[in-house]
């Protein structure tokens, strides 16, 4: 069972990874948040499986978190908003996806040379899923960082908490608590986000987030 606890565990951590670099290729808004389903789907089977592992009970909690919100219902809802709102389609990006995606790969290796140095007598394991979750954390605040659209952003920075919910797993799991503190966080952040957009676009008549540099700048 230990070979088989790590190799499935490197398998869906490194499936994690593989996503985020999904994300950042996608140019589509619909393309995007159906690979942020599936970003979140693989978080939650590495979550359960964690909870296999560990002996955790608790962490399964976390892994129908993951799979309920955020691979089922905030892409439903974040649909639901794109077509409200008419929003284009395309999604722009301050720089070019293959920059981003090199980029992308230096960060990678950062944080392998980073964490696994860091975390040399920790358990395999946890070595495994830390690494991987820096990496989802950097690539997540890459997204953020180049993408001009709104809702690319908030993608960006879901994406970015599905890597923070990898590491606290792997480093031996979260108190229920704050597992349902972190579900009702996601939830009002989510309802905040979503009046946001129509606010911008009520505004600006457009989710692009250089709308608000240009009025900004108009205001002077």
């Amino acid at each position: 069972m230990g070979h088989l606890a790590f190799d499935v565990a490197h398998l869906l951590a490194g499936g994690l990874v593989l996503v985020s670099f999904m994300l950042l290729y996608q140019g589509r808004l619909y393309a995007l948040l159906n690979v942020f389903a599936l970003h979140a789907f693989v978080l939650a089977l590495s979550v359960a499986w964690q909870a296999e592992v560990q002996d955790a009970p608790h962490l399964y909690v976390t892994a129908v978190i993951a799979l309920t919100f955020k691979a089922i219902a905030i892409p439903v809802a974040l649909h639901r908003i794109i077509q409200r709102l008419g929003v284009h389609r395309e999604i722009e990006t301050v720089v070019g996806i293959g920059p981003t995606m090199l980029v992308g790969m230096g960060l990678v290796a950062l944080s392998m040379a980073v964490m696994l140095r860091v975390t040399i007598d920790a358990d395999p394991l946890a070595r495994q899923d830390l690494t991987s979750s820096l990496s989802v954390v950097l690539l997540g605040l890459l997204m953020m960082v180049t993408r001009r659209n709104a809702v690319g952003q908030v993608v960006g920075f879901m994406s970015l908490e599905n890597g923070l919910v990898l590491a606290a797993t792997g480093a031996k799991g979260m108190p229920l608590v704050v597992e349902i503190s972190v579900a009702f966080s996601i939830l009002i952040a989510f309802i905040v986000i979503g009046i946001f957009l129509f606010r911008i676009r009520e505004r600006f008549d457009t989710v692009d987030v250089q709308a608000l540099d240009k009025f900004r700048g108009g205001r002077r």
